[in-house]
């Protein structure tokens, strides 16, 4: 299937596993062997990566709960934060259904997450707080520490390719992360510039429409099987990275797993994905 638009076709269309270290051996063997050249030439046409964010490169629940526990004893409220950070994740996406299936018209991902929030708010019977307090505490999701090797890997993969997040993350918010973490794209891309949220095939031919290229030319990098298959189908290529530790024990889901060759680069980390490309 063709997935190369032009740009006023685009614009109507769009617009208006656990992988051990052991299980990895097979990789490091390939390199060993020389068989690695095999590999790039594979991925000698990608140019650009582009990045789920929440949970791939940035670690959502740590920080969520982390700023819940100062914030709560500041207020004096006795609330289990590991709790309130996976409600507040489980709310993502219904919130973002609604607006997919037309019950509501196009909305940013920070006005869901206060939606969201209001909610949660009457849940845990937290009452009295003022609107900078409330437009403070949903910026919270402004405000994720990157995982310890993102920045590095990112650094590394920027030398080589243009590197962006594709997230359901509005620019405003995507900017701000990029601030407080200092993560080096090049451009933020997502759903915001056509108005759907993944897994809608609008938001991944998107990213070779706006950088210019060929979908075969884009490689998306996720923790999440499911956005990875969605870019796959839209003609992307394809990169994991294993976050085992993005929900932690709560109940917001569980880590994706994947095996060597389930897609064109299986990684351990940013690190690892840069080493993996060369970058």
């Amino acid at each position: 299937m063709d997935f190369k638009l032009d740009r006023r076709g685009f614009l109507a269309n769009a617009g208006a596993a656990l992988i051990s270290f052991p299980e990895l051996h097979p990789i490091l063997a390939r390199q060993a062997k020389g068989d690695t050249q095999q590999v790039k030439r594979e991925l000698a046409n990608v140019k650009a990566l582009v990045f789920d964010t929440f949970g791939t490169v940035v670690d959502w629940r740590s920080s969520v709960i982390a700023e819940g526990m100062a914030w709560g004893k500041g207020k004096g409220l006795q609330i289990d934060w590991a709790q309130f950070a996976d409600r507040w994740r489980l709310g993502y996406r219904p919130a973002m259904d609604k607006v997919r299936k037309g019950e509501i018209p196009w909305t940013r991902l920070d006005d869901l997450h206060r939606m969201i929030l209001e909610g949660l708010l009457k849940e845990y019977h937290i009452q009295g707080l003022s609107e900078e307090e409330k437009v403070s505490w949903t910026y919270v999701w402004r405000r994720l520490k990157p995982w310890p090797d993102s920045v590095e890997g990112l650094t590394r993969l920027k030398k080589k390719f243009i590197i962006a997040p594709l997230s359901n993350g509005n620019i405003a918010l995507m900017a701000s992360l990029a601030k407080f973490g200092g993560l080096p794209w090049d451009a933020i891309l997502g759903s915001e510039l056509v108005h759907h949220y993944k897994p809608d095939r609008e938001v991944y031919v998107s990213a070779p429409y706006y950088l210019d290229l060929k979908p075969e030319e884009v490689m998306m990098v996720a923790a999440h099987k499911g956005d990875l298959q969605a870019a796959r189908s839209c003609g992307l290529r394809t990169g994991f990275i294993y976050r085992p530790n993005e929900f932690g024990t709560g109940s917001a889901g569980v880590p994706d797993k994947a095996q060597p060759g389930d897609y064109d680069v299986v990684s351990t980390s940013a690190v690892d994905l840069a080493q993996q490309l060369g970058a």
